[in-house]
This record gives structure tokens, sequence and C-alpha cells, in this order.
């Protein structure tokens, strides 16, 4: 059997192209920093978890020795 390759609906880049439309339109009076948060906004949070482990795991190599 062969597996059908699901469509994704990609809701991060349509939610920038709204946000971006309702900025220059002037109908948000948003920060450029939060219309553009969903491209920006999940490498954050992927980077901010990266960093919380990277701690924990120097934390604890440490209280071994």
């Amino acid at each position: 059997m062969r597996q059908q390759a699901q469509a994704t609906f990609p809701i991060l880049p349509i939610m920038f192209l709204i946000f971006l439309t309702l900025k220059l339109t002037g109908v948000i009076a948003w920060s450029w920093w939060w219309v553009t948060a969903p491209l920006w906004m999940p490498v954050a949070i992927i980077l901010g978890i990266g960093v919380i482990a990277l701690v924990f795991v120097i934390i604890t190599s440490l209280m071994k020795k």
C-alpha cells in the first residue's frame, strides 16, 4: 500500500499576509514586530527551547562532577 502525502495548510505565512495587508491598509496599528511575528516566532520558540535544554544539560553535567 502506498501512503499518500497529505497537504499541510500553511497557516503562519497566511497569517503574515493577512496581518501585512491589514497593516498596510491602516486597519490595524500594530508594531511591525507583531505583524512579522508569524515569520520569526516559531524560530524564536525553538531557539528558546534549545537554550533551556542546553542550560539543563550543562547544569546536570556539572552536578555529576
